[in-house]
């Protein structure tokens, strides 16, 4: 593991893009979707060239390597994959039964330094043993895992109900969603060291992923090494505050009352006032900007809008549809205001359906109409914020728009060094050749 060390001065500045936290997962599972195309030990493609396991026929591995050191954890697990085969184990039983065989062989021991005098062994992490206690959906959950480990593994192999319940909920507030380059989460882990930060919608810090192994880096400049202010968000931020409350709520049992979600919100509900195109709150009975009335026939247009998009965003979770997203879009303009959350996320999944289906003219547009919703939701230094100038800037250059896409993968490429860093495979192996393609084509 890493970590910045003879950082607590106050006159000590921490760069933007510094490495806070480096390590790997504690323990950490491939969701089940990906193990025909990723190693279940890296969580890596491989081009997908993988060995197969010969045990259980379900695991699959970069190379030797790989499955060498996945042994230590997958000779506890291999006979019970291939017992339960064809069916496939859920992915939380599968990392719960990880957990649970390592504690066995000394794991609860373990400790992760993330600081020079500071260490979390796992259980340290927070469980939230009486919150889950009443949490209908949990518990139901909770129920049935117990029940397909009990056949995975015997019950004779699990530890009391009570303790079981323990593992369990301090997977369900600590893990982390293992992501690769394009931000698709392949895999979940936990994390010993990271566990110790808390959330903000408006984090100074974010969680990057190369493979398994997360580095925890600055968004911004810190004058010192203070765990007690450092910050990630545990959620995505694109949304209103009640729902991002909500969300977190739900999923982590506290209220937030960071800056963010204290801030009186200009444009996540926001229509745009006919009269002066600014941004208007559809309660209120008249525009803040120009004192007009906003009138009933324009309200309840504007709730007919919300709710046609609101289902719409429902029903596309998995998939995105251009033409449906090209509808919502139309019935939107002059509706609601551009900023709206809404009308960021159906402009978002008109942009994703485009990339799928080819259509780059289309793609430009929407990948540019997005920037301005990126850039006040998650701000100039963010993840997201950099891929859209990537994905945009590959666009472009397949349109043989050259100097539009050097600007493009230009800010993507000051982005993403602070975020991922100039080693990361993203920047490395991504953006950078694309970076010199739009040099070169720019010089002809």
């Amino acid at each position: 593991m890493r970590v910045v060390k003879d950082l607590k001065s106050s006159s000590v500045v921490i760069p933007k893009g510094t490495i806070i936290l480096e390590t790997r997962p504690f323990a950490h599972v491939l969701k089940s979707y990906y193990r025909y195309t990723h190693c279940d030990h890296c969580l890596k493609t491989n081009g997908g060239k993988l060995l197969k396991c010969s045990g259980c026929q379900y695991s699959h591995y970069c190379d030797r390597l790989c499955q060498k050191q996945s042994w230590v954890i997958h000779k506890s697990e291999c006979m019970n994959l291939k017992r339960i085969l064809p069916r496939v184990i859920p992915d939380a039983a599968r990392l719960m039964a990880r957990i649970v065989v390592k504690l066995e062989k000394g794991g609860a021991e373990e400790k992760e330094y993330y600081d020079k005098y500071c260490f979390r062994k796992f259980k340290d992490l927070m469980s939230h043993y009486s919150d889950i206690k009443n949490d209908p959906k949990r518990m139901e959950h909770f129920t049935c895992l117990h029940e397909v480990l009990k056949e995975y593994m015997g019950e004779e192999a699990l530890p009391n109900a009570a303790e079981l319940l323990g593992i369990y909920g301090r997977i369900c507030v600590n893990s982390y969603n293992i992501v690769d380059v394009d931000m698709n989460s392949v895999g979940v882990g936990i994390y010993l060291g990271p566990s110790i930060i808390d959330h903000s919608c408006k984090p100074n810090c974010v969680a990057i992923f190369e493979g398994t192994r997360i580095s925890i880096r600055a968004l911004v400049d810190m004058p010192q090494l203070d765990w007690a202010n450092i910050r990630i968000s545990y959620i995505d931020v694109l949304n209103t505050t009640n729902i991002r409350r909500s969300e977190l709520q739900s999923s982590y049992y506290f209220l937030c009352e960071c800056e963010k979600c204290k801030e009186p919100e200009k444009f996540e509900s926001a229509a745009i006032c006919p009269s002066c195109d600014e941004p208007c709150s559809i309660d209120q009975d008249s525009c803040k900007g120009c004192k007009k009335e906003i009138t009933s026939t324009f309200r309840n247009k504007f709730n007919e809008v919300s709710q046609f998009t609101a289902r719409y965003l429902e029903n596309i979770k998995n998939e995105a549809y251009l033409d449906v997203s090209k509808t919502c879009l139309k019935r939107h303009a002059n509706v609601l205001h551009p900023m709206n959350i809404q009308n960021v996320r159906v402009t978002e999944s008109a942009f994703d359906a485009s990339i799928n289906l080819g259509y780059w003219e289309d793609a430009e547009k929407f990948g540019i109409e997005l920037i301005p919703g990126y850039l006040h939701y998650y701000g100039e230094i963010h993840p997201s914020t950099g891929i859209l100038y990537s994905v945009l800037g590959k666009i472009q250059l397949n349109l043989s728009k050259a100097k539009l896409a050097l600007d493009s993968l230009s800010k993507a490429m000051k982005i993403l060094t602070i975020t991922h860093g100039e080693k990361h495979s993203l920047v490395r192996e991504n953006l950078r050749p694309l970076l010199s393609q739009a040099i070169v084509e720019n010089r002809k």
